[in-house]
Order: structure tokens, then C-alpha cells, then sequence
């Protein structure tokens, strides 16, 4: 099956600087979205450090005979060491994290994806959008029971307080998953400044519009920032042929 991807990051609006940061494997074996946090330098650091370690282990650990589901929580737990460790180096960065979402496609396997934190992963497959992650997040356990509606969720102001994420000791837990693909479907990562803005349907509705998945990417981060752009936007496409 031949993949073809594409990646796009803008700040948005409102900040100044883009603490989210991506990583596409330029042979399409993997693909990393990282959602910084901790202020200016922290959010940056943050993320860059998390796309950087989780490129490094994949690719020295490629051949291994690791299974899949192994190579990726070993990639995210040696990010979240990493973090730590430039934590303590550098106290002014003490509060810093990211969300992450990865995805893997070796050869002869299905597809892998691993994420922690509220950078999603979505299948878009016959004109319907379907999300794979599930958010760690306060809003999104209380949406799972029952505490909130999906639409009181998009304004709560607990939305942004995450349950999971990389640079904490408390980690205990990556989500790692198989995926279920098929020709003509196309894969997003994203981090939650587009998901912010738009709707599930509008995400849809772009991708539907957008054959080409440059210009599908482009039009999405458009009309994230059209919404209001609050916060910085970043997205990868891969799309299965």
C-alpha cells in the first residue's frame, strides 16, 4: 500500500510563538504530533524534545525484533525520560509537558498508533470522520460517565486539564493500539488547536472537499484560524493508496 503524507504547523492568531512541533519520517515509517505546554520556552522545548527522542529510538530500534506495540510505548516512555531529565537540568523549564500522538507503519504489519494526552488521531474513511484516541483529559472521563454532554465538553472550563501527558513521574500508562485500515483511507494527527475550533463534521467536511491532501491540510488550518485561531494548530495527513 503506498502512502503518501503531508504536515503543516502555524502558530495561530493569538500566541506568539508555536510550542506544538511534528516529525514525518521522510521514508513514511512514522509520524509524531507533539502539543507543548509550560510556558514560552517550556511548551517549545517540551515538544521538540518529545518529536526528536521518539525520531532517534524509532529509527535506531526499526530493525529490532521488537513487536510494534513495544517499540512505540518504549519510544514514548524514553520521550517522557528525556523530558524529565532537561526538567531538572533547567529548573526554569520544571513545569513543562506535551501531549504526542505517533503513528508507525512497518513493513508486513498493520499500522501502530500510541499517543498520550489530547493530540488525537482520526481515520477518515467513505466521507466519515471516526477518532481513534480518546482524549486524557478531565472533560473526557466525564463525558465516559455520564457527567457532561459532548456539547457542554467544548466550553467547559475544564477542557484543557489533562489527566496524561509526557514530562510527568506519574506516568504510568501509554495508549498503544492497532489500526484498522484500508485502501482510500486517510489518517490525522493533530493537536487540539484545530479540534478547538472545528468540529468533528467541519473536519470532515475539509477533507471530503479537498482531494489533495497539501491543500486538505491548508484549508483545515484556514479555517481553525477563521474560528479564531486561539491556540497554535498543527496537522499530518497520510493518505492510503
Amino acid at each position: 500500500m503506498k502512502l503518501n503524507f503531508t504536515g503543516v504547523s502555524d502558530p495561530g492568531l493569538i500566541r506568539s510563538n508555536n510550542q506544538d512541533a511534528y516529525y514525518i519520517d521522510p521514508e513514511g515509517r512514522f509520524f509524531v504530533v507533539a502539543d507543548g505546554m509550560g510556558g514560552h520556552a517550556g511548551g517549545e522545548e517540551a515538544s521538540r524534545i518529545a518529536t526528536g527522542q521518539i525520531k532517534a529510538y524509532l529509527s535506531a530500534n526499526w530493525d529490532s525484533s521488537k513487536p510494534c506495540a513495544q517499540l512505540l510505548e518504549e519510544a514514548l516512555n524514553q520521550a517522557n525520560d528525556a523530558i524529565l531529565h532537561d526538567q531538572q537540568d533547567h529548573q526554569e523549564r520544571a513545569d513543562m509537558g506535551t501531549t504526542v500522538v505517533a503513528v508507525i507503519f512497518r513493513s508486513g504489519e498493520p499500522p501502530w498508533a500510541a499517543h498520550v494526552g489530547d493530540s488525537r488521531l482520526y481515520r477518515f474513511r467513505d466521507s466519515k470522520l471516526a477518532q481513534i484516541t480518546e482524549d486524557h483529559t478531565w472533560v473526557a472521563r466525564a463525558i465516559k460517565v455520564g457527567d457532561i454532554t459532548p456539547d457542554e465538553a467544548r466550553n467547559h472550563p475544564f477542557r484543557h486539564v489533562l489527566s496524561r501527558c509526557l514530562g510527568r513521574e506519574d506516568l504510568h500508562q501509554v495508549d498503544v493500539r492497532q489500526l484498522d485500515i484500508q485502501s482510500g483511507d486517510r489518517l490525522l494527527l493533530c493537536s487540539d488547536g484545530l479540534t478547538e475550533e472545528l468540529i468533528d463534521e467541519k473536519i470532515a467536511y475539509f477533507l471530503q472537499e479537498s482531494p489533495l491532501i497539501d491543500k486538505a491540510a491548508i484549508a483545515l488550518v484556514e479555517a481553525a484560524k477563521e474560528q479564531g485561531g486561539h491556540d497554535n494548530i498543527t496537522i499530518v495527513i497520510v493518505a492510503l493508496d
